[in-house]
């Protein structure tokens, strides 16, 4: 059962970084279904597709709220978990919804379940968490708007966010390889999509045959076609 906090959210989410779905203020609810482009050899939802998915819905959320889709934010730190993965065929249910304010940018938080159609018995569950920043027509960082505030600041409940990355590097001893770029990994803003980005990590995955409970992905500069990429692995 949930139960409403001080802050106006219902329940309680593992860790600091998913605060629970608001009871007050804008909320924008999607469904989706896993389809055979989204899932890996096992039919587990990708990582890629994941993203992917989170901006297709976070288009839709402004749109329905007379917002401009192309409005220039870009991702900064992205946090996913996720106990039991959906997979093909599932029939997904999101909920998405301002989880923090930063002075230029904010949080979009994503709440995927999916539930069997006969007990309602939740059978998958993904919780997101991704740092936007705002830019301005230069490129360049940028106070938050006044129209986005209007329209998201009131499910933020006053919450403070930081676009602060762990400064981690990779360590030269990993072992590393190139990493090839394609024109179709590209966005509007001449950049590798962060969608394309955990291409990377999926096939490191599937090397090791690993399924990921928690994945982080960090930006800490636009990547472009011309860039040499070196991927890095351990542990």
């Amino acid at each position: 059962m949930s139960k409403q906090s001080p802050s106006g959210r219902l329940g309680v989410m593992p860790g600091e970084e998913f605060v629970p779905i608001p009871t007050v203020g804008r909320r924008f609810e999607a469904a989706r279904r896993v389809r055979l482009g989204d899932a890996d050899r096992h039919g587990r939802l990708r990582l890629d597709a994941l993203a992917r998915l989170l901006q297709d819905v976070g288009h839709d959320d402004f749109v329905d709220a007379g917002l401009d889709p192309a409005s220039p934010f870009v991702a900064r730190r992205s946090v996913v978990w996720a106990p039991q993965w959906p997979r093909l065929g599932d029939r997904l249910a999101l909920v998405t919804f301002c989880g923090g304010l930063g002075s230029r940018w904010a949080e979009r938080r994503t709440s995927i379940t999916v539930r069997d159609i006969a007990s309602g018995e939740l059978t998958a569950r993904v919780e997101i968490a991704t740092v936007w920043v705002f830019l301005d027509e230069r490129g360049h960082s940028s106070p938050l708007p006044a129209w986005f505030l209007d329209a998201y600041g009131t499910a933020a409940a006053g919450r403070r966010v930081s676009a602060r990355l762990s400064g981690s590097r990779p360590d030269d001893a990993a072992a590393s390889r190139p990493w090839a770029l394609r024109a179709t990994d590209l966005d509007m803003l001449g950049h590798v999509n962060n969608a394309a980005t955990w291409t990377a990590v999926e096939d490191e995955l599937a090397r090791h045959d690993v399924v990921p409970t928690r994945a982080v992905l960090e930006y800490g500069a636009p990547i472009a076609l011309e860039d040499e990429m070196r991927l890095f692995s351990h542990g």
